[in-house]
């Protein structure tokens, strides 16, 4: 049953509704008509009672809400990724060493200042409005190509989940130098003191190849995480809003279900793509490493031969906690700006 929470205005009945991140229901021409439907009842696009997004939505439309939906997802809950990051370090300094994310809040601001949680935030919008962007784009598009391949135009699983995995490509290869960065300086006692010193630092010191280090590691992960995001938000799409209206309450409590199952799942590869970025050196010493850890496989090794079993699952609590509101934040946004954005587009395009 469809939740009641969706924006105020008649239903615009049929299948199709509003395209979506993770997949949205419908087949592609349902949003178009439903505008048609509006039309044909003498009412134009430009009342407020335009409830459903058409699957059509410009490229504009797409990236910008998209840029605006990335940006929101990685900065909002920003002070818990960096939680996560030391979490998820194999040998923390005794100082930062968490029972929990409230308490590692609490301890980093009090012991190195309020502004300590949001070190790296700047590299983080700079990466994920261009990577949002970039992904969006590439999801819609390829979701509704593969749609028409595979099931006719109707929603498809395995669409969502093939564009997704596409578009990941992508998004990690803008985001990812990004990651290394930020992670960078997250860690505990960096030597970093502003984005372009870490910049500088590691490529003087590693290469510009210190960049991508991770960025197998991280489609390794992604991939799965995106399949796994898909497939979910979508099933719990069509429990809670079937008719695929725009509704909030919907997107977000999908979302939020989604980011966690994603982010629970594939925490291991997670603790491993953070080894090779930050590289650790009282892990690379302690297992008599010289230079740079590299390669996934190195990776779980090491994160097993440190913590065992338990060491793959470091920082769950945090990537869960993390995870949840980005996801629904990212959800809500995008969908709400592609909704705005739209019915602006439509409003142009009649005489009010």
């Amino acid at each position: 049953m469809a939740l009641s929470c969706s924006v105020a205005g008649r239903e615009s009945g049929g299948g199709g509704g509003g395209s979506t991140v993770g997949g949205s229901g419908g087949s592609s021409g349902g949003g178009q008509t439903a505008a048609a439907g509006l039309l044909m009842d003498g009412q134009s696009p430009c009342e407020d009672d335009y409830e459903s997004l058409p699957t059509s939505a410009s490229l504009y439309t797409h990236m910008t809400a998209g840029a605006v939906a990335g940006i929101l997802e990685h900065t909002v809950m920003y002070p818990v990724d960096s939680v996560k990051t030391r979490m998820q370090s194999l040998q923390p300094d005794p100082k930062a060493q968490y029972r929990s994310v409230f308490e590692a809040l609490r301890k980093i601001v009090r012991t190195e200042g309020i502004w300590r949680p949001l070190r790296g935030i700047n590299v983080t919008v700079l990466g994920a409005g261009p990577a949002h962007a970039l992904y969006f784009a590439c999801y819609e598009k390829m979701k509704r190509t593969l749609s028409d391949i595979i099931q006719h135009g109707g929603n498809s699983h395995l669409a969502n989940g093939m564009a997704g995995s596409m578009a990941t490509l992508l998004h990690d290869g803008v985001m990812n130098p990004a990651e290394v960065v930020k992670q960078r300086m997250q860690m505990y006692n960096s030597p970093h003191k502003t984005v372009m010193d870490c910049i500088r630092t590691v490529h003087r010191t590693e290469g510009l190849g210190a960049f991508y280090r991770s960025y197998t590691t991280q489609l390794t992960m992604n991939v799965p995480f995106q399949a796994i995001h898909f497939i979910t938000y979508e099933f719990t799409q069509e429990q809670l809003n079937p008719q695929r209206q725009y509704n909030p309450c919907s997107h977000i409590i999908s979302g939020a279900v989604a980011g966690a199952v994603a982010a629970a799942a594939t925490t291991p590869l997670d603790v491993c793509k953070t080894l090779l970025n930050t590289q650790e050196n009282m892990v690379l010493s302690s297992v008599n490493i010289s230079g740079h850890l590299s390669g996934l496989a190195n990776a779980f090794r090491t994160v097993y031969q440190l913590g065992g079993i338990p060491g793959y699952f470091k920082g769950v609590q945090a990537r869960v906690i993390y995870q949840m509101p980005s996801t629904a934040i990212a959800w809500s946004v995008y969908e709400f700006f592609k909704y705005i954005l739209t019915k602006r587009q439509l409003k142009k395009g009649a005489p009010c």
